[in-house]
């Protein structure tokens, strides 16, 4: 049982790189023909700031900060989760439990310093704005987090209970120097979704970010 949360991230990491990969070819496209790269604030996109509610905050009593200081960035974590990955461009954390857990996967992808990032994040948005209307997913929106803007949404409850279901977070920040993508997921199977919703929400609004 102790693979299950490597398996998870092994998988999530090589879909990931496959969408880097797409979106650095645009990037490249973008520069090529001359369009501007440089990291835009989205200043004219309206977004919902991070705010948990009483049970999100309740969810999170007793727990304590975790830092990931490779990237700067920690989250407040309910008692006795522990740590799966602490790696350059990956973390992830995992609640007690076997195949019902709940995970936190966290992505880190550098992009080149021209990198359309204002293109790309609403490019995003548009192409889960044709998943929400397929029915794949039940949540949309523009979400702040520690000041930074992206995009979150849910996937809608999957059709065998045991199926993975996934809350994301995608925004672009500069670190270090270094353009990137934060992709932040949590997850865990649809049936055990609705009991752990109220911690990963909590757990997703206390993320800190260095910018």
């Amino acid at each position: 049982m102790k693979q299950i949360p490597i398996l998870i991230v092994l998988g999530l990491a090589l879909s990931l790189c496959n969408l880097t990969s797409k979106l650095k070819s645009v990037g490249n496209s973008n520069s090529n023909s001359g369009g501007s790269g440089a990291p835009s604030s989205s200043s004219d996109i309206t977004a919902e700031k991070a705010q948990p509610n009483a049970a999100e905050t309740a969810a999170l009593a007793g727990g304590e900060e975790i830092k990931w200081s490779k990237q700067g960035m920690s989250w407040t974590m309910p008692p006795k989760w522990t740590k799966v990955t602490d790696d350059r461009n990956s973390f992830a954390l995992r609640s007690p439990g076997s195949w019902d857990a709940a995970n936190l996967i966290v992505s880190i992808s550098a992009m080149a310093d021209d990198f359309p990032v204002d293109v790309s994040i609403r490019a995003y948005y548009d192409g889960a704005k044709t998943r929400m209307k397929n029915g794949e997913l039940d949540q949309l929106r523009w979400l702040e987090i520690d000041g930074v803007k992206g995009i979150q949404f849910r996937e809608a409850t999957p059709d065998k209970p045991d199926d993975i279901r996934r809350m994301q977070w995608i925004a672009y920040r500069t670190y270090a120097g270094q353009v990137q993508m934060v992709n932040i997921i949590l997850s865990t199977d649809g049936k055990d979704f609705p009991r752990h919703q109220d911690t990963m929400n909590g757990v997703l609004y206390s993320t800190k970010l260095d910018h």
